[in-house]
């Protein structure tokens, strides 16, 4: 959540910057403000009157030592606490709604971030060349279905749509990637490998900013309280909450499978065709915990190790920036990373790589010392999609695919799926 005393302290400076994401959230920030105001005053209120209370007390004693009448004395003590009790109310109150308003602003866009909404997101990198092939490229749910690998109905049968099932190769392909992912963060870019609950708390998901933003895109077990994870940053990144770590701990860095599920409660029109948007699907998450002066060069390091993945699988993307109307809830700044399909022509968003600054830290309260004897300061996070198997899937398949109708599996892979390419089932 957003620093409270940076907003009292500079209050346009954080409304100039929040209504790059929404003017509206103006109205937000005045009414913390508002509270906050009425709260420090009911605070102080509060302060002095205990202090008139200690010191009449003890004039209240003396009276009676001495055998004279303190029963006026006694009466206004009575009103004033009783004036105190209500002050306390007053204050609860006020942390209460302030704390839930905080919890509905988002993030402040870092100054790089562009001005304006989804149309002003900046290509800041490209790498591959697009496929051409030499017969018109079919899309990937044609492909899977040919080859065996892909049967949407009947994953739509035992769930509902947006249930994807992988058959044969198609599952051994996925497990492929998982791995190899794993792999590489955990041998190469050293990342912990961590193997994670897939149901959480609703602090869990207070914590990242799921909730209460999000309730209606994530499933709900109401009988537990307990809630499907969206993705794996929810439980890595809550996993030193409520902590006080030591500088030398820093940073730390998880990789961490896990299926993730969503709702899509609010993707109603848009493109569900194939592996293009799905309930239920397979990640690797990278997350770190960094001291806020490392954290736009880990941002960086981040994105590209997601990025040396797809280089190795050989498939053409981009980097983009996104502006600060299509930032994430949460984010102060992100990176995605799109790759090219060419059988449904179009660019899929396979990961998604952000800092949060000190944000989601607020929030779960996690926090280090920068040194013997200083004050604590709340750690930066970050999170990277690296990478989401769905469209990686859709996009192999779509730019493998060869005139026979079979797909060449890139060589990164071989060791991971035993074999270099999928045939037609014979």
């Amino acid at each position: 959540m957003l620093d409270l005393r940076a907003l009292r302290a500079e209050p346009e400076r954080v409304k100039t910057a929040l209504a790059r994401r929404d003017p509206g959230l103006s109205e937000l920030l005045d009414d913390v403000l508002a509270r906050d105001t009425d709260r420090r005053a009911a605070i102080t209120e509060a302060d002095g009157l205990k202090g008139l209370r200690n010191e009449v007390s003890k004039a209240i004693g003396e009276c009676k030592r001495r055998g004279e009448d303190a029963a006026d004395g006694v009466a206004r003590m009575r009103e004033v606490g009783r004036r105190i009790a209500k002050l306390n109310a007053s204050v609860a109150t006020a942390d209460e709604r302030i704390a839930e308003l905080l919890l509905a602003i988002p993030n402040a866009p870092l100054d790089e971030v562009p001005d304006g909404g989804q149309e002003a997101n900046r290509i800041e990198k490209r790498w591959g060349e697009l496929p051409s092939l030499p017969f018109t490229p079919r899309p990937h749910w044609e492909i899977g279905e040919a080859l065996g690998i892909l049967d949407l109905p009947r994953g739509a049968r035992v769930s509902g749509s947006g249930f994807p099932l992988l058959r044969g190769a198609g599952a051994r392909l996925q497990r492929g990637l998982i791995d190899f992912f794993i792999d590489v963060h955990a041998t190469e870019h050293g990342y912990e490998e961590l193997r994670i609950p897939y149901l959480v708390t609703s602090r869990t998901m207070i914590g990242t900013g799921q909730l209460p933003k999000f309730a209606d895109e994530a499933y709900h077990v109401e009988r537990y309280d307990l809630w499907l994870i969206p993705t794996a940053e929810v439980p890595v990144t809550n996993l030193h909450r409520d902590e006080l770590l030591t500088a030398d701990r820093l940073p730390l860095c998880y990789t961490a499978y896990s299926p993730c599920f969503r709702s899509e409660a609010g993707a109603a029109g848009k493109d569900t065709r194939g592996l293009l948007r799905v309930h239920q699907f397979d990640k690797v998450e990278l997350v770190r915990y960094e001291r806020p002066e490392r954290s736009r060069a880990a941002l960086e390091e981040l994105t590209g190790h997601a990025e040396s993945l797809l280089e190795r699988l050989g498939l053409a993307y981009r980097r983009v920036l996104l502006a600060a109307g299509d930032l994430g809830f949460a984010a102060a700044l992100t990176f995605d990373l799109e790759v090219w399909a060419p059988g449904v022509g179009r660019w899929l968003e396979v990961s998604s790589c952000s800092t949060f600054t000190d944000y989601q830290a607020r929030r779960a309260n996690v926090r280090f010392r920068p040194a013997h004897g200083e004050k604590p300061e709340h750690v930066h996070t970050l999170n990277g999609s690296a990478l989401a198997l769905p469209r990686v899937i859709a996009a192999l398949l779509e730019s493998n695919q060869q005139a026979d109708g079979s797909v060449v599996v890139p060589e990164a892979l071989h060791r991971y799926v035993g074999f270099e390419r999928i045939g037609p089932p014979v």
